[in-house]
């Protein structure tokens, strides 16, 4: 298994915050998610926050960075689509016991920049508790 890293696009159960409150428990499809950071605890687990990818626009009242066309061929989406990263909520898994994450799932990984972008805004907005967590440790 390839280790995940910041900055990487894996394919993931994505968990969206409203099938979460509607009480649902796996994503309904894998889709291209944005691994956005990952922080090692003491105890040597890795947390993972994982943001999703869509090409459905964003609805004003969401906080999301468009991908750049040179951005998606490097991370190996569909550089023919706009595609956007959703900041304003994440997945939170620990690497180490997760059943969402497919070994093999790795698609590419944005630039260092680009990462560093999106880690920027979905940390403010983390910080400002605008950014919904939905916690895949079960």
């Amino acid at each position: 298994m390839t280790t995940p890293k910041q900055g990487d696009v894996w394919l993931y159960d994505y968990l969206w915050q409203r099938e979460h409150d509607a009480g649902e428990e796996h994503g309904r499809k894998p889709r291209p998610t944005a691994l956005v950071a990952t922080v090692t605890n003491q105890d040597g687990t890795t947390n993972l926050f994982i943001l999703p990818i869509t090409s459905k626009m964003p609805g004003i009242d969401r906080l999301a960075l468009e991908v750049p066309e040179i951005e998606c061929k490097r991370a190996g989406l569909d550089a023919d689509k706009r595609l956007w990263i959703i900041l304003d909520e994440y997945n939170h898994d620990i690497l180490e016991t997760s059943f969402y994450l497919d070994p093999n799932g790795r698609l590419g990984a944005f630039s260092a920049m680009f990462n560093k972008k999106a880690l920027r805004i979905f940390t403010e907005a983390a910080r400002k508790r605008q950014a919904r967590r939905v916690p895949r440790t079960d």
